[in-house]
């Protein structure tokens, strides 16, 4: 009998988004376990914290066909090869969504492998309906007030909502200090 396939797909999940949810889905159809790793990654300035995009990355899962595979979510800060290395994974999954991302996406494959030679990378590229979704574009759309339904679950969305709105709210009332300061 064969050791199980241990899968790693990380990410920021600044939120997740309904193309993280779709190379997920793909990714449980190959390995037996997958282990979504969540970065810490404060070098990006998430929006949310690494407990709250853990629960939500964790929410959403719980809602998603895993065609059998054992999904854990974990959040780590260290080397992504060590990371993988601690939990037992010898499969890396990356997303690929347009060509744009296969440049950076090939020199951390190349990198990874000198680090650790036993750790395959494997890309899966996002569904067509996908294909254009990122979190980042989904933050702005979302801060704007556009309509963010389609590109992530009803929950995140919700949290994006109330995040944006206490954005709102600090703000206006920095504005009013600086006017009460300006007087």
């Amino acid at each position: 009998m064969r050791e199980p396939l241990v899968g790693v797909y990380p990410g920021t999940f600044d939120p997740i988004t309904n193309g993280h949810q779709d190379i997920i889905g793909r990714a449980c159809k190959l390995v037996d376990r997958l282990v979504i790793a969540v970065a810490r990654n404060a070098g990006k300035g998430p929006l949310f914290t690494i407990d709250e995009r853990v629960e939500m990355v964790r929410d959403e899962i719980g809602r998603m066909e895993t065609h059998g595979a054992e999904v854990q979510v974990s959040s780590f800060d260290n080397l992504l090869i060590h990371f993988c290395q601690e939990v037992g994974g010898s499969v890396l999954v990356r997303g690929l969504r347009a060509v744009s991302d296969f440049e950076y996406e090939f020199q951390m494959a190349s990198m990874n492998a000198r680090l650790d030679a036993d750790i395959e990378t494997v890309f899966l590229m996002a569904s067509e309906r996908q294909q254009f979704i990122s979190s980042r574009f989904v933050k702005e759309i979302g801060r704007l007030g556009g309509d963010i339904s389609s590109f992530v679950g009803a929950d995140v969305a919700a949290r994006l909502r109330d995040r944006f709105h206490l954005e709102q709210e600090d703000g206006k009332a920095a504005a009013k200090r600086l006017q009460t300061f300006k007087q």
